[in-house]
């Protein structure tokens, strides 16, 4: 489904991503981890077509999406649930559910999208009149995913959901997009809490320092020693 080999991404002379290659199948659920500044959300605007690449490829379903504008990639199926929601406050919980269905595809399917939004989110059709600034953290969360699914993705990218959320949202955030994936969408998620997000996966890649140190399956990323000592105080 998606296939990254050897990609490179600069901030001036400043070089972020340093080849990294990294591939999702259809239908799994793969976590990004890494600490802050690894390099993490770099690379999920290279994906999305809102940073540009120096070299390498980002293959999504035959298609090269380094030549694409990030309106093109969102429809090719890949759309980003971003770090700290980017809702339009005053609008209402509906309208910004209503603007992920705002390009052709995603727009003729909108009236049955959002149905199946408030089937999943039943919490956001009590909210749907209500500006989006006035819901709690932990569901302005939910209005986030719920846009990402207006644009009937193939491919969804989660940028630290669990960010400002407690324990208890934390949790119920995780169920959520578990659901996500039990229907069908492909899950890229990216997290610092490396515990609950390699519980979730089925398989995971560590990136530090703009390089991937370590991949394999989830599990067994849970009782590497390095992975340990370093993410989980262990």
């Amino acid at each position: 489904m998606l296939e990254i080999k050897d990609l490179y991404v600069n901030y001036g002379n400043l070089q972020i991503i340093q080849g990294v290659s990294m591939a999702i199948k259809d239908g799994e659920m793969i976590s990004l981890v890494g600490s802050n500044g690894a390099g993490k959300t770099t690379l999920l605007k290279a994906i999305s077509g809102l940073k540009s690449v120096n070299s390498g490829s980002i293959i999504f379903d035959g298609v090269e999406l380094t030549k694409l504008t990030a309106a093109q990639i969102v429809e090719n199926g890949v759309v980003q649930v971003p770090e700290g929601r980017k809702l339009f406050p005053d609008m209402t919980v509906q309208e910004n559910l209503e603007l992920g269905a705002y390009l052709k595809g995603p727009k003729s399917k909108r009236k049955d999208t959002l149905e199946y939004v408030y089937t999943m989110l039943p919490d956001l059709l009590v909210k749907a009149k209500q500006p989006a600034g006035s819901l709690s953290g932990g569901q302005q969360q939910m209005v986030a995913i719920g846009r990402g699914l207006m644009t009937c993705p193939k491919l969804m990218i989660f940028d630290e959901p669990s960010i400002g959320l407690s324990p208890l949202l934390t949790d119920i955030m995780f169920d959520i997009i578990a659901k996500v994936k039990d229907s069908g969408v492909t899950i890229m998620l990216v997290e610092q809490n490396v515990q609950n997000a390699l519980k979730l996966a089925d398989r995971g890649y560590v990136l530090e320092q703009g390089k991937i140190s370590m991949e394999g399956m989830a599990a067994d990323l849970l009782q590497n020693e390095d992975l340990k000592k370093a993410y989980l105080g262990m």
